[in-house]
């Protein structure tokens, strides 16, 4: 679909939320599976993020485009209901008040650094989700989380957390990519 303009993005962000909740519903039984819209069938990667009552009940996503933007939204929608290791799967009852976003990325940007500060100096807080990559560990924040960490010392520190490493280690053999975000919520009125 293209998304020149202000028009288009929000009939896109209309879309994906449309078929994120429509994709939850059919999996817990409540609704058929979304049908296939060809608007939405190039790559692209999507995170879904679910909060309840304000709070965060579920997030998954794909950092590269790897299937259809149509099909990704889906299985993270999914996944972001049923398979995010730090909550039970979400229930029939809980999705009405459940607020969906989903977060289309762009493509990551490498950036180059050796040491810490460099690496800090390039980050563009609130602008910026970072992928941490480190041997074959990796982790990302989207750039929505520089609302709880808005220092980028914090934010670099509670990523590699995220990682598996420790808050406090060098950057010394990691790899970073930074990328941007266009994102749409549900009105919580609408919910």
């Amino acid at each position: 679909m293209p998304a020149n303009n202000t028009e288009d993005l929000t009939e896109l962000g209309t879309i994906l939320l449309s078929r994120a909740r429509q994709a939850i519903a059919h999996h817990l039984g409540l609704a058929p599976p979304p049908t296939d819209d060809p608007r939405l069938a190039q790559r692209g990667a999507c995170f879904v993020t679910l909060t309840l009552e304000g709070e965060l009940r579920g997030c998954i996503g794909s950092i590269r485009p790897q299937r259809a933007l149509g099909e990704d939204v889906v299985v993270n929608a999914v996944a972001a209901a049923s398979h995010d290791p730090r909550f039970p799967p979400l229930t029939a009852d809980e999705l009405e008040h459940v607020r969906i976003e989903v977060s289309l990325l762009s493509s990551p940007e490498f950036l180059d650094f050796s040491t810490e500060a460099e690496l800090l100096r390039q980050l563009r807080p609130g602008e910026d989700g970072l992928i941490l990559f480190a041997g074959c560990r990796n982790a990302t924040f989207l750039p929505q989380v520089w609302e709880k960490l808005p220092d980028p010392a914090s934010f670099l520190g509670a990523l590699k957390e995220k990682a598996g490493l420790a808050a406090g280690r060098t950057v010394d053999g990691l790899m970073a990519a930074r990328y941007n975000v266009r994102k749409w919520q549900e009105n919580p009125q609408e919910v």
